[in-house]
C-alpha cells in the first residue's frame, strides 16, 4: 500500500487500463483541439511548424487547382522508402545472387511479389506525378512571384527520380536490367562521338570518365552491380530527401501556394472546409488594441481573419491524409494485378533483340538511334536547360495562380498540341521510311550527322515557334508556354513510339505481333 491507499498491482492495473488514454496524450499534448487556439498550437508546437502555415489558404485545398499531384509524388516516395527496406533484407547485391534472391523474394517470401511490386510501380509512379505536378505549377504560372528557384529545386528531383529508377530498374540483374544497362553505358559513352569527330579524345575523354565512374569499368559486371546498389539504397535516397525537404521549407517561406489575385469564395468551398472559429479564435473578440486605452472601440484588425484562409488543422491534415489514402490503394491495387517485370538470369552472351532501355528512357533511346551524342547528351542537355530558365526568360507577373494565364493561353496552348503532334509524327514516318543522311550519303562526314539530324531538327522547330509565338502575341509567358506545351507533346509521343513500334533491330513495326519469329 502506499500513500493513496493503492496497492501496487491495483496502480498497474489502472495504468494499464488508461494505456491508450496516456499513450495518445503522450503525442498530443493539448487533447483533441476544441478551438482555433488550440488547433493553431497543433501547427506551431510540431514538427509541420517547419512546413506548413498555421493557416491554409483556401485556393489551396480547392481540389481542381493542385490536383493533389506533389502529394501523391512525395507519398509515392515514402512507399518506395518503405517498400525498399522490406527488400534490402532480402535482396544480396551480388553476380551469382542477386538474380536468385529476387526471385526468391517473388515465389519465396511472403508478401514478397507484392512489395516488390509495390516498389517498381510506385518508383515509376513518382516519375509521372512528377511530371503531372511540374505541368500544374507551369500551367498556373506557379514557378513565379519569388518561386524561381523552387522551380529549380523541382527540376533537380524530377532528375534524382530519373536516376533512382535506373539504379532500381538493373538490381535483378536478369535480361532485362543487364542489357539495360549496356544501353545506358552507351548512352554515357555518346560524348565519345562529338570528341572523336572533333579530336579531342585523346586529351578528354569525358563519356569513358563518365561510364566509368557510374559502372566502375566499361562492361557491366560485379563492380557496377555494387556501386548501382549503392547509388540506390544509400546517396539518391538521401540527396532526394533533403531536397524534398528544400521543396516544402521554400514554398512555406515563399508563403505557401500560388492564388489568383481575383480569388473569392464559392459556395463550393464550403463542401471541404471549416470556416474559422471566430468566437474563441486566435484573434479573441473580447479585446481591443487601442493607445493606452485612450481610443475606444475596436481597430481594424480586431475580428479580422487573414483573408480567404482557413485553419490548417484540420483542414489541410485531412486533404493531405484523404491523398495519402487513395494513393496507397491506388498503387496497392495496381500491385495486385500487374506484375513487376523478372525475365531470366542476365547472360552477356544471349543479347536482347530488341534491348530496350526502361519506358521513361525510350524517347531519349529513339533519338539516340539518329545521333548517340545528340540522343544521348545533347538535346537532353537542352530540354532541362530550357526547363530550368523558364522562369529567368519569363518575367510577367500577371494572372500568377490562373490556369493558362487567359484565353488566349489556351489558344497558344492548343494550337501549339496540334502542331506539334503534325510535325513530330510527320518526321518520324519520314525517317522510317526514307531513312536519314547516312542511308542516303555513306561517306558523309559525322560531324554533320551529330549537328543535323531528325532530333536537333525537332528542337530547333520548337525554338523558332516558340520566338514566333513571342512576336506575335508580344508575350514571353505566351512563348514559354508554346515550348512547354511541345516538349510535353515530343516526350510523350516519342517514348510511346519506341515502346510500341520499335522491334527487332530497331526496325519499325506497327504491333508486337508483326516482329518476326525464330
Amino acid at each position: 500500500m502506499n500513500e493513496t491507499g493503492q496497492s501496487g498491482i491495483s496502480k498497474f492495473t489502472g495504468n494499464l487500463k488508461t494505456l491508450a488514454d496516456s499513450f495518445t496524450s503522450s503525442v498530443f499534448r493539448g487533447g483533441k483541439p476544441s478551438s482555433d487556439k488550440a488547433r493553431a498550437s497543433v501547427i506551431y508546437n510540431n514538427f509541420f511548424m517547419h512546413i506548413q502555415g498555421v493557416k491554409t489558404h483556401i485556393n489551396t485545398l480547392r481540389p481542381s487547382y493542385t490536383l493533389g499531384m506533389g502529394l501523391i509524388a512525395l507519398f509515392l516516395f515514402l512507399i518506395v522508402v518503405a517498400s525498399g527496406i522490406f527488400l534490402m533484407v532480402y535482396y544480396n547485391p551480388s553476380l551469382e545472387n542477386a538474380f536468385k534472391t529476387v526471385k526468391n523474394i517473388n515465389n519465396v517470401v511472403f508478401g514478397g511479389k507484392v512489395a516488390r511490386n509495390v516498389h517498381k510501380w510506385a518508383g515509376e509512379g513518382m516519375i509521372v506525378f512528377l511530371f503531372l505536378h511540374m505541368a500544374r505549377v507551369f500551367f498556373t504560372s506557379s514557378y513565379k512571384a519569388g518561386r524561381e528557384f523552387n522551380w529549380l529545386i523541382g527540376i533537380v528531383l524530377l532528375i534524382l527520380t530519373f536516376a533512382l529508377n535506373l539504379t532500381g530498374y538493373l538490381l535483378p540483374w536478369d535480361q532485362l536490367s543487364y542489357w539495360a544497362t549496356v544501353i545506358v553505358s552507351n548512352i554515357m559513352m555518346s560524348p565519345k562521338e562529338l570528341t572523336d569527330s572533333l579530336g579531342l579524345t585523346k586529351f578528354f575523354d569525358v563519356g569513358t570518365f563518365t561510364t566509368d565512374f557510374v559502372f566502375a569499368g566499361l562492361n557491366p559486371g560485379k563492380e557496377s552491380l555494387n556501386r548501382i546498389y549503392l547509388f540506390h539504397v544509400m546517396l539518391l535516397p538521401i540527396v532526394i530527401s533533403v531536397f524534398v525537404g528544400i521543396h516544402f521549407w521554400r514554398i512555406r517561406k515563399d508563403g505557401g501556394l500560388t492564388k489568383p489575385e481575383d480569388f473569392s469564395v464559392r459556395n463550393s468551398d464550403i463542401g471541404y472546409v471549416l470556416e474559422p472559429d471566430k468566437t474563441s479564435g486566435i484573434f479573441p473578440t473580447h479585446k481591443t488594441y487601442g493607445l493606452m486605452e485612450l481610443a475606444k472601440g475596436k481597430t481594424p484588425a480586431v475580428d479580422k481573419d487573414i483573408e480567404n484562409t482557413v485553419m490548417s488543422w484540420p483542414n489541410l491534415l485531412i486533404a493531405e491524409l484523404a491523398v495519402l489514402m487513395v494513393t496507397l490503394a491506388g498503387v496497392l491495387i495496381y500491385s495486385y494485378y500487374i506484375d513487376a517485370p523478372l525475365k531470366e538470369m542476365a547472360n552477356a552472351l544471349i543479347p536482347e533483340n530488341p534491348a530496350k532501355a526502361p519506358w521513361y528512357f525510350l524517347g531519349l533511346q529513339e533519338l539516340l538511334s539518329y545521333s548517340a551524342f545528340m540522343g544521348g547528351v545533347g538535346l537532353p542537355s537542352a530540354a532541362l536547360l530550357g526547363l530550368a530558365l523558364i522562369p529567368y526568360l519569363d518575367r510577367e507577373q500577371y494572372k500568377v495562380g490562373v490556369w493558362f494565364t487567359d484565353s488566349t493561353g489556351k489558344k497558344i496552348a492548343v494550337e501549339s498540341f496540334i502542331i506539334s503532334v503534325i510535325v513530330i509524327i510527320g518526321m518520324l514516318v519520314f525517317a522510317v521510311n526514307f531513312g536519314w543522311l547516312r542511308n542516303w550519303f555513306p561517306e558523309i562526314p559525322q560531324l554533320v550527322i551529330t549537328l543535323i539530324n531528325p532530333g536537333s531538327i525537332w528542337v530547333g522547330f520548337m525554338i523558332l515557334w516558340s520566338l514566333f509565338v513571342i512576336k506575335r502575341t508580344g508575350s514571353t509567358r505566351m512563348g514559354a508556354m508554346a515550348l512547354f506545351v511541345m516538349f510535353l507533346v515530343s516526350y510523350v509521343i516519342l517514348t510511346y513510339f519506341a515502346t510500341e513500334m520499335r522491334g527487332p533491330n530497331w526496325g519499325f513495326y506497327w504491333s508486337k505481333s508483326q516482329w518476326p519469329i525464330h
